[in-house]
């Protein structure tokens, strides 16, 4: 399987590429990587050295890859943090590229727009791009709570609102949807939930929260549930398997201290996750 990643990437340590390449490689996906930016490290930190590239950077490497004649061989199109609307419309153009030459192909967006405590933290014009442009696009799209909210139209602050977003977001035009870190009035206090939705319903998956503060899993988790859901074809087992190793991952981050999640160290949660979560229908089968 192949697959073309267009996300940001980071010398030290594993945001966007750098933490979607390696674990879709672990897991014998050969991934052609396009960086939306080329930081020193992640702006969490606070200071960071790099450049943001422009769209016609990327529609470059496009044609260079085009030129090569393998389009019709890749599988999928991920996308992640996009910088400006230039950006945007040229990683739209390279997923409608690779439609045209392979039909079986899909697009995955996950639509980095902000999160809860920190509220919006892209450019402006960014998130009413995602929504308007790029949700509308995808097959699959991966939002966390507070972006489910902002491409609804509405907060989600029980499990019924959670669901009625979802549908929300698949009317816009998505098949498949991932919500991660999502807390609702019916989650307790020590755990977290996710949900995925297809055509055959709505799951919650559930785990145990864990006092961390890491930048890069949201990145690794939509890389591992689209390629799950690329082989299973079920949003329920996608889930599972992406969840599973996501929690694992980190867990070893969290047991080792680590500021940056240990996505080398901790690789083997990819192929053999060490704790295996249930879901369990929740909501309705989509129309």
């Amino acid at each position: 399987m192949n697959f073309l990643s267009i996300q940001s990437h980071v010398a030290y340590g594993h945001v966007g590429n750098a933490s979607a390449v390696f674990p879709l490689q672990r897991l014998g996906v050969e991934v052609w990587p396009i960086h939306t930016v080329q930081f020193s490290n992640h702006t969490g930190y606070g200071a960071w050295t790099g450049r943001v590239f422009d769209g016609a950077m990327i529609r470059e490497v496009i044609d260079g890859i085009e030129a090569r004649g393998v389009l019709p061989a890749c599988d999928g199109v991920l996308s992640g943090y996009m910088g400006g609307a230039d950006i945007g419309e040229a990683i739209l153009d390279a997923a409608a590229r690779v439609r045209a030459a392979n039909p079986a192909a899909h697009y995955c967006c996950d639509p980095v727009i902000g999160d809860v405590g920190r509220g919006v933290f892209v450019r402006p014009g960014i998130p009413d791009f995602i929504r308007d442009r790029a949700v509308p696009a995808a097959d699959v799209v991966t939002p966390n709570q507070f972006e489910l909210d902002f491409l609804a139209g509405h907060a989600t602050p029980t499990l019924a609102a959670a669901l009625d977003a979802v549908e929300a977001v698949h009317r816009l035009g998505p098949k498949v949807i991932l919500v991660t870190s999502l807390i609702t009035d019916d989650t307790p206090a020590d755990a977290i939930d996710l949900l995925a939705s297809d055509i055959l319903g709505t799951w919650r998956l559930r785990t145990p929260r864990l006092d961390l503060s890491v930048n890069g899993a949201g990145d690794a988790i939509a890389a591992l549930f689209f390629l799950h859901w690329k082989r299973t074809g079920s949003a329920r087992e996608a889930l599972v398997r992406a969840a599973s190793s996501t929690w694992g991952l980190l867990r070893r981050t969290f047991e080792a201290g680590s500021r940056e999640i240990l996505t080398v160290a901790a690789q083997d949660e990819f192929v053999t996750p060490s704790r295996v979560f249930e879901a369990v229908m929740v909501g309705r089968p989509q129309p």
